[in-house]
């Protein structure tokens, strides 16, 4: 079995006080893909190039303590692909993609954090401008690659994927024209990326079960007033190896939770 984790750290050193070297020991994933590490690369150096026994890749942004990408592996790659070849959100740090490939099989893990478009117009525009041009992206990834990207997504697709529903329908993360892209990279069809949306391909009823994310607004996590922003999503074949999902709550490491799923299969 394979076993895979998202978790948007909200600060790799942050969420290291917080004892999550000690939890990814525990866990012993394969993979654990990071988003919003915000260091740098002097950050790393001495201190966080390993975590657990996994050896770890980056994607850093330009602005220093802003988000980032990471990926520890307890297998070494056969390439790393930094960035998706866009200037404006590479320069964030959004995207890293490692391969597994051999003679017979070429395969991805993505770890890539979505924008998000809460503080203001001016970031919702870059979101929708980042939507536009990375669901190309993963159609042509998809034609040549299996792939699986697990990722801060930023978006709740459906009404099941947060609390306040009603109340949420003119706010980022789940506006309309963000859920409709969210839909269409769903879709099989002609017009669609075809991904699986594998949480949900496990557990397609839940709600509560299914929050990734809370506001440190009030109280919400403690009545779990939450979104779920965190995905595997994979290419089809890759997804219906998918046997079992874990949403991690016991300990908080940032503002979201771990999603673990393991896979059917091994590098």
């Amino acid at each position: 079995m394979f076993k895979l984790t998202s978790l948007n750290l909200n600060g790799l050193r942050s969420a290291a006080t917080k004892g999550v070297a000690d939890w990814v020991a525990e866990l012993a994933p394969d993979c654990i893909c990071m988003q919003e590490i915000r260091v740098q690369a002097s950050d790393i150096e001495g201190r966080f190039e390993e975590m657990a026994g996994l050896k770890g890749h980056f994607h850093f942004a330009e602005k220093k303590g802003y988000a980032g990408t990471a990926i520890y592996t307890k297998h070494a790659p056969s390439d790393v692909v930094v960035g998706w070849g866009d200037a404006e959100f590479d320069a964030e740090g959004r995207y890293l993609e490692l391969r597994f490939d051999t003679p017979g099989r070429k395969l991805s893990i993505i770890s890539c954090y979505f924008p998000s478009g809460s503080s203001g117009e001016e970031r919702q525009e870059a979101k929708f401008r980042f939507l536009k041009g990375f669901f190309p992206h993963l159609v042509a990834l998809k034609k040549e690659r299996e792939f699986i990207l697990c990722g801060d997504i930023n978006i709740a697709h459906k009404e099941i994927d947060l609390k306040n529903w009603r109340g949420n329908q003119k706010n980022s993360g789940f506006l309309p024209e963000e859920r409709a892209w969210m839909t269409r990279l769903l879709d099989a069809g002609t017009d669609g990326a075809g991904l699986v949306d594998v949480y949900r391909m496990l557990k397609p009823e839940t709600t509560a079960e299914a929050y990734t994310w809370w506001s440190n607004r009030g109280q919400a996590y403690a009545n779990n007033v939450g979104w779920r922003l965190d995905y595997h999503l994979a290419t089809s074949a890759l997804g219906a190896l998918a046997r079992t999902e874990q949403i991690y709550k016991t300990i908080k490491f940032s503002d979201h939770a771990p999603i673990t799923v393991e896979y059917d299969f091994t590098l």
